[in-house]
């Protein structure tokens, strides 16, 4: 037999080119669907990548402000975030039958927010984590700020609204 030969680049550009001959939603009511499933849910799966490393974090969120924000003490997410500001982020119900998915992937850049600061300040209130509590740590936890860029939402029920189950959007 011959060597095999894949086609990555064909198989990258699957939904692209389905996309193109797809029925899309309008951008404010996915928008508004998008939105409200990250404030139904709040738990991800947090992705970094650096050289030669590559995590996937789960990890608690918070949507605040159409940003993601996530305390964290520490991990090797952050040797990812170091140096690729990049993130990926996925967070979706549990798999049970092609008639049933629902999931979104956010691509989008992150950073840390200076702690005390207002921006982190509202995120503890937010949360409801007392400042005296967080200050009598050894260290401040670390919050991450993941704005989004682009989103692909997966609902089978669109298929009922004659939409294509997979949307796409960037910010």
């Amino acid at each position: 037999m011959g060597e095999f030969v894949f086609d990555y680049d064909a198989a990258a550009n699957y939904w692209v080119q389905k996309d193109a001959d797809s029925k899309q939603m309008d951008r404010q009511r996915l928008i508004d669907r998008i939105y409200k499933f990250l404030n139904e849910h709040n738990t991800c799966t947090l992705g970094t990548a650096s050289e030669g490393q590559v995590r996937c974090t789960p990890i608690e969120y918070n949507f605040v402000d159409e940003k993601l924000y996530f305390f964290s003490e520490g991990g090797q997410k952050f040797r990812g975030l170091k140096e690729n500001k990049h993130v990926g982020v996925a967070i979706y119900e549990p798999y049970n039958g092609f008639s049933n998915l629902k999931s979104l992937q956010i691509e989008g850049t992150a950073d840390l927010v200076e702690p005390f600061s207002d921006e982190y300040l509202k995120l503890m209130e937010h949360k409801k984590i007392p400042v005296e509590a967080m200050k009598k740590l050894p260290h401040p936890m670390n919050l991450i700020r993941v704005v989004p860029e682009s989103f692909d939402y997966l609902d089978s029920d669109l298929k009922k609204e004659n939409l294509s189950s997979r949307q796409h959007c960037e910010k």
